[in-house]
């Protein structure tokens, strides 16, 4: 890694940067170095803390907002965000929803669930990496074929580790999984697609304190991704000049275990 004072003269877009994972990442690039396009959808508030954050690290940051349900808003949020950063080099597809359904339960998948889910968690991110490559393609002459620009898909270990609990996004984040290979084949060789999988890193939905502590210890290491951990893989990714179109699990091993059941069910 980097010295946190030194500058990467490189940016990166972050998804989904104003909470969560998505916040992680975007500061474990600014400690190195790397200016930060802070996406966000609702959190504005949440969004210009980070980005206060990160300036104090002395890199440049912005907070963008858009609706990545609406194809005109990411459009528009990849236009403007290249326009404030010329060095664009890397985009992290970080945003998603996890909504619960299941096709044997009493919330069963529905059109909607599956289209909010798919428009988000995997039309997005595509549309997203088409804008990216044509951005990379069209200024290749300002990054050296030493310096190699990436598209990093935020995944899930579950995908691996397959149970029926939250049918629309697991179907949805397979479907960006498989575009990973595909989309490193197409859009070679001016820019590399990489997918990041984390395991259970931080408590969702109305999962208690005590359930996830239970959850994040059911790994072969004793112990699953912390925020820390998965930022830290995504800065490495987007300096691996060498990988393209696989899949890193960051997961402490959980995906070695098989579950009848999301990890969340069995710790309550």
């Amino acid at each position: 890694m980097n010295s946190p004072l030194s500058r990467q003269h490189k940016a990166v877009l972050v998804t989904g940067a104003a909470k969560r994972l998505g916040r992680e990442i975007a500061l474990q690039f600014a400690r190195q170095g790397w200016d930060v396009a802070v996406h966000y959808g609702r959190s504005e508030q949440d969004a210009e803390e980070t980005v206060r954050e990160i300036e104090m690290m002395g890199v440049k940051s912005l907070a963008f907002q858009a609706d990545l349900a609406e194809a005109a808003a990411i459009q528009k949020l990849f236009s403007t965000v290249s326009q404030y950063f010329e060095n664009l080099h890397c985009l992290v597809n970080s945003a998603s929803i996890f909504e619960y359904d299941r096709a044997n339960s009493g919330s069963p998948l529905s059109t909607a669930s599956l289209q909010s889910h798919m428009q988000v968690n995997l039309t997005a991110p595509i549309l997203l990496s088409q804008l990216m490559f044509e951005y990379q393609k069209n200024n290749v002459n300002k990054t050296g074929a030493h310096n190699l620009p990436s598209v990093i898909q935020l995944l899930d270990q579950k995908l691996i580790n397959l149970n029926p609990d939250y049918l629309s996004y697991t179907l949805s984040k397979a479907a960006l999984a498989t575009s990973v290979e595909v989309l490193a084949l197409d859009f070679a060789p001016h820019l590399r697609v990489v997918g990041l999988a984390p395991g259970i890193s931080l408590p969702s939905g109305d999962q208690t304190k005590d359930g996830f502590e239970k959850a994040h210890q059911m790994t072969p290491l004793g112990k699953s991704s912390t925020p820390d951990d998965v930022a830290k893989a995504a800065v490495f990714l987007a300096q691996a000049n060498a990988i393209t179109g696989t899949t890193l699990y960051v997961d402490g091993g959980q995906h070695l275990l098989p579950s009848s059941r999301d990890v969340m069910f069995k710790t309550n």
